[in-house]
């Protein structure tokens, strides 16, 4: 703490300076005694208050209820690794590309696509002349009289 400047003793003899010096020592030592008069202490905390029982009760509740779904899959996974399991979990089939993966069919293909699109809704023996194979001779000779094909 800072000071105040010290006022200059009165004028007077040995005795007069003497009491003065008296006076401010007095002083002084009281101000350094002196005790503060407002409470700045935190406020009592009550044991019971600060406890929380039931939040505590709460976790141990979920914790027990943790500890016994963790043992209850233990012994599950314990049994699969021991019997190998009920169910039979090996996938023999292949995965077939879907259509977006494959490349393009070649354009005979797509023409006869087209062609069996095109067909009309009654299937009479005329209508579906066009789309029968030709026999394997007709094909090999050259002159078969439908135009070389």
């Amino acid at each position: 703490m800072r000071r105040a400047p010290r006022p200059a003793p009165p004028c007077g003899g040995e005795c007069l300076r003497h009491t003065w010096e008296k006076a401010y020592q007095d002083h002084r030592r009281k101000v350094q005694d002196a005790q503060p008069l407002v409470d700045a202490r935190a406020p009592w905390s009550l044991g019971h208050l600060r406890l929380k029982l039931k939040k505590l009760k709460l976790e141990e509740e979920r914790l027990a209820i943790i500890d016994r779904d963790n043992r209850l899959l233990l012994e599950k996974l314990s049994c699969i690794m021991r019997t190998g399991g009920q169910t039979e979990s090996r996938n023999s089939h292949t995965h077939k590309r879907t259509g977006s993966c494959r490349e393009s069919p070649p354009p005979a293909a797509c023409i006869l696509f087209e062609k069996r699109q095109s067909q009309p809704a009654c299937r009479s023996p005329h209508t579906l002349e066009w789309l029968r194979p030709l026999p394997p001779r007709a094909r090999d000779t050259p002159h078969s009289g439908n135009g070389g094909r």
